[in-house]
């Protein structure tokens, strides 16, 4: 069992910036994958990116590359993901999430957190 708990959302203007957090508890956490996992009004959840819980390899999708950074500290057990350039299509509730792999489809991951919402100001 993985818990997670997500704090830092808000309202922010586009072309700025906001960090979010994880906390991650439970056993064997470098047997999993932590990812961020966003949901828009009316889409379906997708797949923002990963980090690997033991050696920090990360991926992003594709609209997010070059803007946002996934980073973990293991002291700590929290991920974080930094959200530069922000644009109003970023909007959307953003999860935290664990999973044996780090695959696109957010049904493959076991655990997530209650999420905690983003809203970018055009």
């Amino acid at each position: 069992q993985v818990q997670l708990v997500e704090s830092g959302g808000g309202l922010v203007q586009a072309g700025g910036f906001l960090r979010i957090s994880c906390a991650v508890s439970g056993r064997d956490l470098n047997h999993y994958v932590m990812a961020w996992i966003r949901q828009a009004p009316g889409k379906e959840r997708e797949l923002v990116g990963w980090i690997g819980w033991t050696y920090g390899d990360t991926y992003y999708t594709d609209s997010v590359k070059g803007r946002f950074t996934i980073s973990r500290d293991t002291s700590y057990n929290t991920v974080y993901l930094q959200m530069n350039s922000l644009k109003p299509e970023d909007t959307a509730l953003y999860y935290c999430a664990a999973g044996r792999a780090g695959v696109a489809s957010p049904n493959a991951y076991n655990f997530y957190g209650q999420g905690t919402q983003v809203t970018v100001s055009s």
